[in-house]
């Protein structure tokens, strides 16, 4: 039985983990963390995600649950997670993480700790998404070189703080690497007033934020006569929970590194 800790646990994210958790039998909710402070600590875990009491409080420090889990899953801010990172490093803990947004910074700090944490790292956790990533390497290989234009648009709800989004930025990497092309290189992410037409090996990006989508993803591949559209649409936050558990629990079986839901699923 895998131990859980969740950060964030009263966020939108950390309620749908707490029921997620729930649901696996293989699984177990050892902790909630709160921010610094917060009302919220000492409330009910199980409450808090509309469960009724589970005799799990949420706290407001990692400090205090040291010895109650085995994973933590952080779906929560860069700074936030490379703060919990090096928790988990110091005290030999495993993570799983969800957080997108992180600058190349940031980034190069998270993945310095594949030697000294067991950690599963992926802008989406659901399975869906990582299917898809495979077809689109396929699509890439054939279509990418042969006159396709290559377009990436994605949609989320208007309270998503980063764009584009951590999905829509591993897509358009995949696409990049199978055709031997970097998103430094050949990503587009503004087109604003007389900027010409596209070039050929361009990877355009475009973003949309409204209402409460909870996450939509196309990578067109466009030439002249047709068009090929990869579409993978979420209608709820659970596909990432149960997503993110079922790498929380391959996570507990792993020696340090920095995974993928590739590495999870086989893929």
């Amino acid at each position: 039985m895998t131990r859980i800790a969740i950060v964030g646990v009263a966020g939108r994210m950390g309620r749908t983990l707490v029921n997620a958790v729930q649901q696996d039998s293989e699984a177990t909710l050892a902790g909630g963390i709160v921010k610094r402070g917060s009302s919220l600590a000492g409330v009910d875990i199980g409450e808090l995600a509309g469960l009724g009491k589970l005799g799990v409080v949420a706290v407001d420090s990692l400090s205090a649950i040291v010895d109650d889990f085995d994973v933590l899953i952080d779906f929560t801010t860069p700074q936030v997670t490379l703060a919990n990172l090096a928790f988990c490093a110091e005290h030999g803990k495993r993570i799983v993480i969800g957080t997108t947004g992180l600058a190349d910074a940031e980034l190069a700090e998270l993945e310095g700790y594949g030697d000294r944490v067991p950690m599963v790292f992926a802008p989406n956790m659901s399975v869906g998404v990582n299917l898809t990533l495979k077809l689109l390497e396929t699509a890439a290989r054939s279509l990418g070189n042969e006159g396709y234009d290559i377009e990436v648009v994605e949609a989320h709800h208007r309270y998503k703080v980063d764009s584009p989004s951590g999905t829509a930025l591993k897509m358009g990497e995949v696409v990049a690497e199978s055709l031997g092309r970097t998103l430094k290189e050949h990503g587009v992410f503004e087109r604003v007033g007389q900027c010409g037409p596209r070039t050929d090996k361009e990877i355009g990006f475009a973003t949309v934020r409204a209402g409460d989508i909870v996450g939509e993803h196309t990578v067109m591949f466009a030439t002249e006569g047709e068009r090929i559209e990869i579409t993978h649409k979420a209608s709820s936050r659970m596909t990432f929970a149960k997503g993110a558990v079922r790498a929380a629990r391959w996570v507990a079986g792993q020696q340090e590194g920095c995974h993928d839901m590739q590495d999870v699923l086989g893929l």
